[in-house]
């Protein structure tokens, strides 16, 4: 049992998990890529569910934080909720100090990361350039990237992909990095998740 996985994660992971994978079956590839040291899991975004799909494809033991819009963790109960599985709060937009130190320091103790680089929702079709915070936070906090897919189709009682990808450590100068460098290390993580969408 893992110390670094937060105890309510485990209990509703346990309870819920099941439940979403009844309605929406995960198929999931690429588990061999999965290590034991903490990462940034860097999935592309294109529906709601998408967290839902990707947390059902990870045991309940799998130490994991959770990077989320400020909206989400500000509403009442559920943000309650959700900040006590480990979900945490990110104002996007804007240059938020404490989310970035709350994912640095979550990284350092042991628990990967999720973070949507894209920031948003996409829609098949949609192209919106990867955000360089991503990468920023892995070389800060010594870690490296890992691509993910999720199905784009989600499909009520048929299978949907979530593919794990090879981790992938960002290449950067100097000691903490460039933005350019930020940027460049985020896009090809982006590029690296939805390229697994191409894989059988």
């Amino acid at each position: 049992m893992n110390p670094a996985v937060i105890p309510a994660y485990r209990r509703l992971h346990r309870l819920l998990v099941p439940l979403i994978r009844f309605f929406f079956p995960v198929a999931v590839s690429g588990r061999e890529n999965l290590t034991d040291e903490p990462v940034i899991l860097c999935p592309n975004h294109s529906g709601a569910l998408d967290p839902f799909l990707l947390v059902a494809a990870l045991d309940c033991d799998y130490p994991i934080r959770i990077m989320a819009k400020k909206q989400v963790t500000d509403l009442p109960v559920l943000g309650g909720i959700l900040q006590r599985i480990g979900v945490f709060g990110v104002d996007r937009g804007h240059s938020d100090i404490g989310a970035i130190k709350t994912a640095i320091t979550s990284l350092r103790s042991g628990s990967s990361l999720l973070i949507f680089p894209e920031g948003t929702r996409v829609r098949p079709g949609e192209h919106i350039q990867a955000k360089g915070g991503v990468a920023m936070m892995a070389i800060r906090s010594g870690v490296k990237l890992q691509p993910v897919y999720i199905a784009t189709h989600k499909r009520l009682f048929r299978k949907n992909r979530v593919v794990f990808g090879p981790v992938y450590a960002p290449v950067y100068t100097g000691k903490k990095g460039t933005a350019e460098e930020y940027q460049a290390n985020a896009d090809e993580i982006l590029r690296q998740a939805y390229a697994l969408g191409e894989t059988v």
